[in-house]
């Protein structure tokens, strides 16, 4: 099993983080833009693509800021997604950070994944 890289990719977002939040903290929200379809059976939650299952744990989550998966097949390393919504103190802009983790060769491969996810974000909310 090889090591996986840690990374972590910023998108500035229009909207305010209580809105924000919803878009990934609720099945509803994350399956306008995520995933086909959501399911969630208290912290466990099944994202469905294309007819395919995955399955992933919320590890935590903190209202209106964060929240943290992990992706049931990769229950033997320390991996996980995150969504965090950060505030610039100064400007108020609001920015999504997404922090996730790839085989060093899918790395390139996986924030596309997340642009491309990120992008239907933006346009499911009008942001």
């Amino acid at each position: 099993m090889s090591d996986k890289i840690k990374f972590e990719i910023e998108f500035p977002i229009h909207a305010s983080p209580k809105m924000l939040y919803q878009y990934f903290a609720t099945p509803s929200g994350l399956s306008e833009w995520f995933a086909d379809n959501v399911n969630s059976r208290g912290e466990e939650y099944t994202f469905i693509w294309d007819g395919a299952e995955e399955v992933a744990k919320m590890l935590t989550k903190k209202r209106d800021s964060r929240i943290r998966f992990k992706w049931d097949e990769s229950e033997g390393d320390d991996s996980y997604f995150e969504f965090r919504i950060q505030v610039d103190a100064l400007t108020n802009d609001v920015s999504l950070m997404v922090t996730d983790f790839a085989e060093g060769d899918e790395v390139e491969e996986s924030k596309m994944f997340w642009e491309n996810q990120i992008g239907q974000l933006k346009s499911t909310i009008g942001a």
